[in-house]
């Protein structure tokens, strides 16, 4: 029998109620959804290539373990860290995705051609596309993360991250992040 402590720890996992230790339940859908990168770990520095300071093109992305219902995938990539002088944080957007189809597995290193019916938001730069990481100072964090959804998101065109989230509500099946970081002259 697993004890508590571990039953807690084990990964995630999302409708079956299964019955566990005595009369408490937990519940499995499958494993959790995960995004990660062949260009680097989570946690570690994303690499300059992929930040303004080099080529400024997207990184690989890999995307695993999909709820069966989604309809489609959403990808926000932003910097928790950015700083403004008219607020003690901010958060900086750098890349808007949505419509992905639901069978992706991925996103190619410097993508331009993506898939039929894909969406792209505005970033802080009052344009769509991808903005590396290029933190004016000090390290930050970069977070890219991945909504599975049930229902495509057609009414859009060129929403802001905020429009994009309230379209989001209630419609978001699973969802996973990646952090990496970058600092500049590193």
């Amino acid at each position: 029998m697993l004890s508590m402590a571990h039953a807690w720890s084990m990964k995630k996992f999302s409708g079956v109620c299964v019955p566990f230790v005595l009369s408490m339940a937990f519940c499995i859908q499958g494993i959790a959804m995960e995004i990660s990168s062949t260009a680097f770990e989570a946690g570690d520095l994303i690499p300059r290539q992929y930040t303004c300071d080099g080529e400024d093109m997207s990184p690989p992305l890999v995307f695993r373990d999909v709820p069966v219902k989604a309809k489609s995938l959403v990808l926000v990539m932003e910097d928790p860290d950015a700083p403004d002088p008219r607020a003690p944080r901010t958060v900086w957007v750098h890349w808007l995705l949505f419509n992905l189809p639901a069978g992706i597995s991925g996103l190619p290193e410097d993508v331009h051609a993506l898939p039929e019916g894909v969406g792209q938001g505005l970033n802080d730069w009052h344009r769509t596309g991808y903005g590396g990481p290029c933190p004016p100072i000090g390290r930050h964090r970069y977070v890219f993360k991945l909504y599975a959804v049930n229902m495509m998101l057609d009414h859009l065109h060129q929403p802001s991250k905020s429009e994009l989230m309230h379209a989001l509500q209630g419609h978001i099946l699973d969802q996973a992040e990646l952090i990496g970081f970058y600092e500049r002259g590193e």
